[in-house]
């Protein structure tokens, strides 16, 4: 079988493996094709087990790029958000799937180490082996037991365990976009928690809050506020986004906005809101 081939078979486990441990598209897509062009000068007649192969260098890639992006991160304008991704109706179906690509726990990775974050992703959402991870990532296999213990309690201790229902996070989404389109204040403040969350990421590129908003009142009217500022005749979808529903806004058939609810008990208790145009490429079908 040719390099080319070998490789497609691989490509789908590839660009989920590099999307969880960066969290930005464009990076997973440079990974990728960094890893192809060292997949391309190999003969795969050689290569005993091309998945872990191909997964070692795209994990290993990723790493070095996490650690550059998260020093480029220092210096961001305003709160920081994983990149939001198209994402299949399968993925929302699979509860643990879709929970490890979820905006939500892709936000609590980036308190991981990039080591950290590489062994999580692939012994949590992966299922590989210490001994498989070990390879990947050029350590000791009693070294990633460690670092896997320690990167899943760390996980544990600062993830919200949000609902995963998906007809009951459809409806919700649906009674929010209704009553930020109708600009309805009391039917906005009747999906929200007590102490619901907003942060917005618009990377000094757009319009965003600077800082997270806390509190029904004033995360409602930032919102009716923000929703009476879109551009003219936006295209507003209801989206499969990070393995459930999310609201994106299109203008001129460009993504311009996505919004993520994250919720509680049935209501929203935290909301993703994405207007860097830079970060939104992952919402073009």
């Amino acid at each position: 079988m040719i390099a080319a081939e070998v490789f497609d078979r691989h490509r789908g486990r590839l660009n989920a493996v590099a999307y969880r441990v960066l969290g930005r598209v464009g990076d997973v897509e440079d990974v990728v094709q960094d890893t192809w062009l060292r997949w391309s000068t190999v003969d795969p007649a050689t290569v005993e087990d091309p998945e872990a192969y191909l997964v070692r260098v795209t994990t290993r890639l990723a790493i070095d790029r996490l650690r550059s992006a998260q020093a480029r991160r220092e210096h961001y304008v305003g709160p920081w958000l994983p990149e939001p991704m198209l994402t299949t109706p399968d993925v929302a179906e699979r509860v643990a799937l879709a929970d490890s690509v979820s905006t939500a726990m892709l936000l609590v990775l980036e308190s991981l180490s990039p080591l950290e974050r590489a062994v999580f992703v692939l012994r949590e959402a992966f299922g590989y082996s210490h001994a498989e991870i070990a390879g990947f990532v050029g350590k000791s296999e009693i070294s990633v037991r460690q670092t896997a213990v320690r990167a899943r309690a760390h996980v544990e201790a600062h993830r919200v365990r949000y609902d995963t229902d998906l007809a009951t996070r459809t409806e919700v989404t649906e009674r929010f976009l209704a009553a930020c389109a109708g600009g309805d204040l009391r039917e906005l403040i009747a999906v929200l928690a007590p102490g619901v969350e907003l942060v917005s990421d618009g990377g000094g590129l757009a319009p965003a809050p600077r800082k997270v908003i806390v509190g029904l009142e004033l995360v409602a009217r930032a919102l009716l506020t923000f929703a009476g500022r879109l551009p003219d005749a936006p295209s507003i979808r209801l989206e499969q986004v990070n393995g459930g529903p999310a609201i994106v806004v299109y203008s001129a058939g460009t993504p311009s906005t996505a919004v993520v609810l994250h919720l509680v008990d049935g209501l929203v208790q935290s909301i993703h809101l994405m207007t860097n145009p830079t970060k939104l490429n992952g919402l073009t079908a």
